[in-house]
């Protein structure tokens, strides 16, 4: 029964992405959705955006090892991402019309800028897109004994086909059908689990001494590395062209505005449920701590379960996970089209563009899909994939929002300055975390070099554009 609900979630899923398919007429409908999206639609399908593998599995693991202090990277820096995207970012992006993050590098700096910010967006997505088709290979083979590789292929195959062929309105529309099988799902397996565990009380009073520490230690190891947690989906994932698209796809400016707000929300209180449901297992079952953490609530639920509470849990986390693995793809698919392709293309029109991006889910899916069959952690893999953004990207767009001085050249040096210096520290290894450091250089990059070599003409219309206000 449990396999054939899965085999109907996954036909369902493909049936919503062919019906939204007949809303794709554009590019402007394949990105960002005609930008028409309503209120809940366009928060639920922000909260989606990682709300997957990583945070049901991956956090709640080291939740249940680590204590509060182990996930102040997911749900904390996600909710916080989302918040600061909510104050800071929507409402000035939003203005400017654009369908990409590296349109916006295009009409503040440069074509340089924009195609270098193209180059280091597009890679950061695989190792998030390879985390989800591991989660999702790893629990068809706990269900029905597919191969690992089988998996992945089962899970690219599937999102790639929604995803190709409905671009944003499928991704929307699923994620909003998906946020509410999440939510449900997980209140009535919280509840099961903590009543069979003797109550939230008893629960919370088995945990050790220390277990929900909020800071860290005061020394500069365990004070560098707590920032590193918060910053690097917190500031990371704000310069990422999934969350862009969810903010340009709301009906109007103050929608794209309460949708981030509603979003981190949202992730904040719905991703402590798996937490919670993380302690009441340690507690119930504690010898299924033994193995694979990432597998410990899977496990759980699929042997200590009544097969309906297996389908609410497994028809979450498959919701989770393809809704985090298509707008994933997506993302960068579309900045390969609109900013490394078309330029050279000066003829390309419309419905060709818009077929090439298509392709380019067909590539970016088969990148990570060789990624997911190379390394398996979901936690490091998603970390990793955040960083890359923070350390190149995070800097250039905000000193060019809220700095009207910030120049063509400052943006390129801060771009690859600190990209390079995260690159070295990570391969000769350093006491503070090497995003930390390419976060520092790039922005002293960008300062010095915008004092150096200031930009020497901007017409009236950019300024009015792209300068803060």
């Amino acid at each position: 029964m449990l396999i054939g609900f899965i085999i109907a979630y996954l036909l369902i899923t493909l049936l919503i992405g062919w019906w939204a398919s007949r809303r794709v007429h554009s590019t402007k409908d394949f990105v960002i959705a005609g930008r028409q999206l309503p209120l809940f639609v366009a928060a639920s399908a922000l909260f989606a955006t990682w709300f997957g593998s990583e945070t049901l599995m991956g956090a709640s693991s080291e939740f249940v090892q680590h204590g509060l202090i182990g996930v102040m990277e997911d749900p904390f820096g996600a909710a916080l991402c989302l918040v600061l995207v909510g104050a800071f970012f929507a409402r000035r992006l939003y203005r400017l019309n654009i369908l990409t993050f590296s349109d916006y590098f295009k009409g503040r700096f440069s074509r340089n800028a924009e195609f270098l910010s193209a180059v280091f967006m597009v890679p950061s997505y695989f190792g998030w897109i390879a985390a989800q088709l591991v989660a999702m290979a790893v629990i068809l083979h706990t269900l029905t004994d597919i191969p690992f590789i089988a998996g992945i292929a089962i899970c690219t195959i599937v999102v790639v086909i929604y995803t190709y062929i409905g671009g944003m309105w499928a991704v929307s529309i699923t994620d909003s059908v998906q946020t509410v099988m999440i939510l449900v799902g997980l209140l009535l397996i919280a509840w099961q689990v903590s009543d069979k565990a003797g109550g939230v009380e008893r629960v919370l009073a088995a945990t050790p001494e220390g277990f929900f520490r909020f800071t860290p230690h005061w020394n500069v190891h365990d004070v560098t590395h707590y920032i590193a947690a918060w910053i690097t989906i917190g500031l990371g994932s704000i310069p990422q062209q999934d969350v862009f698209q969810r903010v340009m796809a709301a009906k109007n400016e103050n929608t794209s505005v309460r949708s981030a707000y509603l979003s981190g929300f949202m992730y904040l209180t719905i991703g402590f449920i798996p937490l919670y449901i993380g302690l009441c297992s340690k507690l119930l079952y504690p010898d299924l701590q033994s193995g694979d953490p990432q597998m410990v609530l899977p496990q759980m639920v699929l042997q200590h379960s009544s097969t309906f509470i297996q389908i609410l849990f497994f028809g979450a986390l498959l919701s989770a996970i393809l809704s985090t693995t298509s707008s994933a793809m997506l993302a960068p698919a579309t900045v390969i089209g609109e900013n490394l392709i078309k330029p050279y293309f000066k003829k390309l029109s419309d419905a060709k563009l818009l077929q090439t991006m298509r392709f380019a889910v067909v590539g970016v899916a088969l990148s990570s899909a060789l990624l997911a069959s190379w390394k398996t952690n979901i936690y490091e893999l998603v970390g990793q994939s955040s960083a890359l953004s923070l350390v190149s990207l995070f800097v250039p767009l905000t000193f060019g929002l809220y700095w009207r001085r910030a120049s063509n050249f400052g943006a390129i040096l801060s771009m690859t300055l600190g990209m390079g210096t995260w690159i070295l520290c990570e391969i000769i290894g350093t006491h503070i975390p090497s995003l930390i450091w390419g976060l520092l250089v790039s922005m002293g990059a960008m300062i010095l070099g915008s004092l150096l070599r200031p930009n020497t003409t901007i017409a009236a219309e950019s300024e009015n554009a792209y300068d803060a206000e």
